[in-house]
């Protein structure tokens, strides 16, 4: 079996449901994942825009996602803190989820949500760190990784 990454919200290449676009609800979409490594102990992810026309935009950052877990539901960090997930600080500079929001007439934009299976329980002590930094500490300690792209365009 391959480590995957899936969303009962949209299928792989196809496109973001406004729910979860800086037009919409924006909220984080429901994700799901199946067939992690063997000795995986957490779980970090990020979501990122390469179309941006600044370069690369950092949308999402979560680390320290408990290993057992195979689910992140809907709007995760829109409630209560109910675990010590890790918050990546956005290229809007929130530590939140900021849902798709390409400039007007720009075309598709392409959302890769890239999910790493870690060798360690803790990816890091610290709250929030950028999406840069979580991706390169995750590199370190990656056992697999599981991507879903979603498209959106205004």
């Amino acid at each position: 079996m391959t480590f995957s990454l899936t969303s009962p919200a949209f299928r792989d290449g196809d496109q973001i449901p406004a729910k979860y676009a800086g037009d919409g609800e924006n909220v984080s979409p429901p994700l799901e994942w199946s067939d992690a490594p063997a000795g995986t102990k957490s779980f970090a992810l990020v979501v990122e825009d390469p179309d941006a026309p600044s370069g690369t935009f950092h949308h999402w950052g979560l680390y320290n996602i408990m290993g057992e877990r195979s689910i992140l539901p809907e709007a995760v960090g829109h409630g209560a803190k109910t675990e010590k997930l890790g918050k990546g600080v956005n290229d809007f500079g929130e530590p939140r989820y900021g849902g798709p929001a390409p400039p007007k007439g720009h075309g598709t934009h392409h959302y890769h949500f890239k999910l790493a299976a870690l060798d360690v329980e803790e990816l890091s002590r610290v709250p929030k760190m950028s999406i840069d930094d979580i991706w390169k500490a995750a590199e370190k300690h990656m056992l697999a990784q599981a991507e879903l792209v979603g498209t959106y365009s205004r």
